[in-house]
């Protein structure tokens, strides 16, 4: 597997700038989905990344190999959509085994990519089934399994799971968590779903507006936003903001006082609360 880096990538739609500069480390071996908003940037930047959309400006590189200008097909990378794509007519065999019989894999070597795909992913009971006869999460399956026997560098997953109905959803989740163990692969992951993000993920990364908003561990995110954007996009419910006015070393609200860290004298403070930090309280007892 390898590490992707992104340094100072934009991408310009006409006078539209969609995507503002934005560099990025994703380690080898990580897990790291991008989160945010529709129309925030995301599907863009990972299609960016796989060579879908050619960038305005800056460098991508995949395992240490500049692959800006590269095509698709020589970044190293497999990508699952949110549709399946898959061809009605073949099986599952066969819409596994496509992709490598275009590109003049021996068969032997094809045949040995389509077993260990199947016994990852618990599909050797449907080899002979059409994409009809499967359910969304098995159809899902095989298209990962078309992006594992490509043997990526980096896999990248465009909001994969989005067809499927809630319950299809948790599950898929569990298989993808175990499948990134297993392959001990670099994965990046799309959603705007924030519980994806923050049950998946080693990394969150946070985009508004075709910029990065933070980067880090999902916890870290939470606990710590850095921007009023991110402390109101992650949860559910959504932090409550409060405006405050600082006095020595006290927030005062409501005729309360709460303690800062250092010194401080000024109005225009937001104090954010979590709805679980809030309990009810007898009259009187402040």
């Amino acid at each position: 597997m390898a590490e992707v880096r992104l340094s100072g990538v934009s991408k310009f739609y006409g006078a539209a700038q969609a995507l503002h500069d934005i560099s990025l480390e994703v380690p080898d071996g990580a897990f790291v989905v991008f989160v945010g908003p529709s129309g925030c940037g995301k599907s863009t930047l990972l299609r960016a990344i796989a060579g879908l959309e050619e960038i305005s400006a800056g460098a991508i590189s995949i395992g240490g190999r500049d692959v800006s200008r590269l095509a698709p097909s020589e970044r190293g990378v497999a990508m699952v959509f949110q549709s399946y794509a898959l061809y009605p007519h073949m099986t599952v065999r066969e819409n596994i085994d496509f992709g490598m019989k275009i590109n003049g894999v021996a068969p032997a070597e094809r045949t040995a990519r389509i077993a260990e795909a199947v016994r990852v992913l618990q599909l050797k009971d449907h080899l002979d089934r059409k994409p009809g006869q499967l359910s969304g999460g098995q159809r899902q399956r095989v298209a990962i399994g078309r992006a594992i026997v490509k043997q990526p560098q980096v896999f990248l997953f465009d909001e994969p799971l989005s067809n499927l109905d809630a319950k299809l959803r948790v599950q898929m989740r569990v298989e993808l968590e175990a499948l990134h163990r297993q392959l001990n692969a670099t994965m990046i992951y799309v959603t705007h779903d924030q519980v994806e993000a923050m049950t998946m993920a080693d990394q969150i990364v946070v985009l508004n507006a075709g910029r990065i908003e933070q980067v880090g561990a999902p916890l870290e995110l939470y606990h710590a936003p850095r921007t009023l954007f991110v402390a109101g996009f992650l949860g559910a419910p959504s932090m409550n903001f409060l405006a405050v006015v600082a006095e020595g070393k006290a927030i005062r609200y409501a005729g309360a006082a709460l303690p800062l860290p250092a010194p401080a004298a000024r109005a225009g403070l937001t104090l954010g609360v979590r709805p679980e930090h809030m309990g009810a309280v007898a009259p009187g007892a402040g």
